[in-house]
């Protein structure tokens, strides 16, 4: 593991012309309760004392964006994301802290989004205003359901009352927020579905995202599968209801979970998705950067005592790999063919530094198999591609 700029910036295979766009994530990993489903890293809070632990942490924190600087030094962040965990566990006073400190050591562009990841569960009045006045522009809220009855099994540590009344008040506080819904859980039928959907868009939201529950590895849902998940047929139906929905209550479905109004886009989202650089701070936090030959991927240690003790000590990364000019084009598709509206095959020489020729095998074959439209140089998952995505993705899989 080497972070000597120097080393990165050697001459290699790759030819970026530029540099991408760069965004900053930020990991604050407590929870207040772990839920079944979820393989995120996050912790439960045990009992420490959350003001001396929230302070250590961001200590931690800035201690690591000091040792990372030297490799975004002189770019301009568009974006920031804190994510959890549960953000919204830490005060906002230690939000403002962590802003300021972010802003104080990068150069933000003018109209930088700053994005909040929020529970119901850990709402209390005027929070969410205060949080607006820390620096944060954009919540995302996890409310999952608007049923007591779906939220019990899921683990969730807030009920529907308290999900309504922080919905109310993010509507109040903020522009631009993001309402998280999942669907086909336990014992949920369409119509129960289409309950939830209703009591959403009610809010009229600048942002839904709308997950399908899955049964991830090494989560409690895994050891112990919830009973009654709706079948295939009931899950797609639910998908046809919400496409149509969202739609006629003018949300463009611009990628595969993410409907939004116009001008309210996730700028973060998009720039993931778009195979732009991200720099991850915190506990398991992942990062992305690129250099003129070459692209790099972090992780940060994951537990975090650990990830507080390291970066203390100038040694938060647990990982700094070199991603294989191999895997390249995967990752790079992995991401781009995740947007309704497709990308520009331009963008993919620019963000890989490949020349078209290293996935126009893919190319062609998706497009015999008509998942792919392509118009000149626009590439677009056609409907049956953007059903069968991960099939889709798979045909860039280095041999």
């Amino acid at each position: 593991m080497n972070l000597d700029l120097a080393h990165w910036m050697r001459p290699g295979t790759l030819q970026l012309a530029a540099l991408p766009p760069l965004s900053v994530y930020v990991h604050l990993p407590w929870c207040l309760k772990k839920c079944p489903y979820c393989d995120f890293n996050s912790h439960e809070w045990r009992g420490e004392d959350l003001e001396q632990s929230e302070s250590r942490y961001l200590d931690a924190l800035v201690a690591d964006l000091d040792a990372s600087l030297p490799l975004v030094w002189g770019r301009s962040v568009q974006s920031v994301f804190i994510g959890g965990g549960t953000p919204s566990l830490f005060s906002p006073r230690g939000i403002e802290r962590l802003l300021g400190d972010l802003r104080a050591r990068l150069r933000w562009v003018a109209d930088a989004e700053v994005t909040l990841e929020a529970n119901p569960g850990t709402f209390e009045k005027d929070r969410f205003k205060a949080f607006r006045a820390a620096g944060v522009n954009r919540l995302s809220i996890g409310v999952q359901s608007f049923n007591d009855r779906f939220l019990h099994p899921l683990g969730r540590v807030h009920d529907a009352a308290q999900a309504l009344t922080a919905v109310e008040e993010a509507a109040r506080c903020f522009d631009t927020f993001n309402i998280d819904l999942m669907y086909a859980l336990p014992g949920q039928s369409l119509a129960d579905f289409q309950a939830d959907l209703e009591q959403a868009l009610a809010f009229d939201p600048p942002h839904l995202s709308l997950y399908h529950l899955t049964i991830e590895p090494n989560t409690a849902f895994a050891k112990f599968p919830p009973a009654g998940l709706p079948d295939e047929d009931t899950a797609f139906d639910m998908l046809d209801h919400m496409a149509q929905r969202t739609a006629q209550a003018g949300l463009d479905r611009y990628e595969v979970s993410a409907y939004a109004r116009a001008g309210h886009r996730c700028t973060h989202n998009l720039n993931y998705w778009q195979f732009g650089d991200y720099l991850g701070l915190g506990a398991g936090a992942h990062g992305k950067i690129s250099f003129a030959h070459r692209v790099m991927r972090t992780i940060r240690w994951r537990d975090p005592q650990r990830y507080m003790e390291g970066a203390l000590a100038g040694q938060a990364l647990a990982q700094a790999d070199e991603v294989k000019r191999s895997d390249l084009p995967f990752e790079f598709m992995l991401n781009a063919l995740r947007l309704r509206e497709g990308f520009d095959l331009a963008l993919f020489t620019e963000r890989t530094g490949l020349p078209i020729s290293s996935v126009r095998s893919g190319l062609e074959q998706a497009e015999s198999m008509h998942w792919l439209v392509r118009q000149g140089d626009r590439i677009q998952p056609s409907e049956r591609g953007f059903d069968l995505l991960s099939d889709l993705q798979a045909l860039f899989l280095a041999d």
